[in-house]
């Protein structure tokens, strides 16, 4: 018997168009606006720095598994009233890291919170692949990704602002009412995109092949290890800066989201050059341009690193163009990813979401652990996750002519 048509795609709406970059900014906004307040925890929850980076580290690692869960889940049930659950949860749990009395309480919160601010990122690609082909998939994610490179860049000056003004709590206040906003815009302007809903996709037996599927894929693994090495780097800068530009460089923490804006001013920029030199370039190009300009920026801070006592300059000049180079690759190699499987997107957008957060978990790790009072460890880890993601740029670029039609 013959298949069945896939279903006709929707047009997507104005609207939703709107609340996408709010929804796949879950995870930057989550990170990057209490970013200033890390050394004011420290001392108001009496933490060490290895303590206090759990916030980040768990997170992610919360926000990765939870998107096993998530990713299928919607490849059942439908992409909206999942993305309404996630989004009412991540406010009061963000209501719930505001008023936690200790560390340990912070990080369990957190964690749950990255549980639900993953339903935003992981279902938002996923609506986007529900709505366009693979080429056009990345570049409406670089043209996201520019969108969303608002809350990377006002996120820590906020973050700077309220922490000084009111105290590291007000961080916490501030994500709740993001969550609020983005539930109401759920509510308002997302429609159900999935219109090839599986109604076996969250059995464990069914599930388990569909991961062993994934995984038996070559080309989705290089595309996935090119995503997670370059995001790998972006999170050696979210988790290393703040103890090398406040606690070495003596940086205050609104000055310090100045610096942190700045560095993400680069991904801002690649991704929407990203997005018009779609078409010229290719998929593949995309790749070769970003990982390239990585890792000569990475280079470079490792350079000024060892040369010079840590200052500002030195550490924001080479992640502007890191970040810029990052916002070629990243949408690309999620867009490739996924792309081959329009049927199951939810689980690969979610395998992929995992294996990237879990991996730089544990550089995040590392970074803490190295961390002596210089730049040199951070830019070391840069440069280390920007060659490996050179070198598997060239496997995940094979068929890319192919994926984007």
């Amino acid at each position: 018997m013959a298949d069945a048509a896939p279903p006709a795609r929707l047009a997507p709406p104005r609207a939703l168009l709107l609340v996408l970059p709010a929804l796949v900014a879950f995870q930057a906004i989550s990170t990057d606006l209490y970013l200033p307040a890390l050394p004011a925890i420290g001392r108001a929850l009496e933490a060490s720095v290895e303590e206090v980076q759990l916030t980040l580290s768990l997170f992610l690692v919360g926000f990765g598994v939870a998107q096993l869960a998530w990713g299928p889940a919607s490849d059942r049930l439908g992409r909206r009233p999942l993305l309404l659950a996630g989004t009412a949860l991540y406010a009061l749990a963000s209501l719930a890291c505001m008023a936690a009395p200790t560390i340990e309480a912070l990080v369990g919160f957190r964690i749950v919170q990255a549980v639900a601010a993953c339903s935003g990122v992981v279902l938002g690609r996923a609506v986007v692949r529900d709505l366009f082909e693979p080429a056009e998939a990345a570049r409406v994610l670089a043209y996201l990704g520019t969108a969303m490179a608002l809350a990377p860049i006002l996120g820590p000056v906020l973050g700077g602002w309220l922490t000084l003004a009111f105290g590291w709590r007000s961080t916490f206040a501030a994500l709740a009412l993001f969550g609020l906003a983005a539930l109401v815009g759920v509510a308002a302007a997302v429609p159900e995109t999935n219109r090839r809903k599986d109604p076996t996709a969250t059995r464990p037996r069914i599930l388990l092949a569909n991961y062993r599927t994934l995984l038996a894929d070559r080309l989705y693994l290089a595309r996935v290890a090119v995503a997670a090495l370059g995001y790998a780097g972006i999170f050696t800068f979210i988790s290393g800066s703040p103890h090398v530009l406040i606690d070495a460089v003596g940086l205050r923490p609104d000055q310090y989201g100045l610096c942190f804006a700045a560095g993400v001013a680069g991904w801002m920029g690649g991704t929407f050059a990203a997005g018009r030199l779609n078409r010229r370039l290719g998929l593949a190009g995309l790749l070769r341009v970003g990982t390239r300009a990585s890792a000569v920026a990475a280079g470079l801070g490792l350079a000024l690193a060892l040369a010079l006592p840590p200052s500002w300059p030195a550490i924001v000049a080479p992640m502007f163009f890191f970040m810029a180079g990052a916002g070629f690759t990243l949408p690309t190699a999620m867009a490739l990813a996924i792309g081959p499987y329009p049927e199951k997107a939810g689980l690969a957008s979610a395998l992929l979401g995992f294996l990237q957060l879990l991996f730089a978990a544990g550089v995040g790790v590392f970074v803490s652990a190295l961390y002596d009072r210089t730049a040199v460890p951070m830019m070391a880890i840069l440069l280390a996750t920007s060659l490996s993601g050179l070198f598997m740029a060239r496997f995940a670029a094979l068929g890319s002519d192919r994926s984007s039609r």
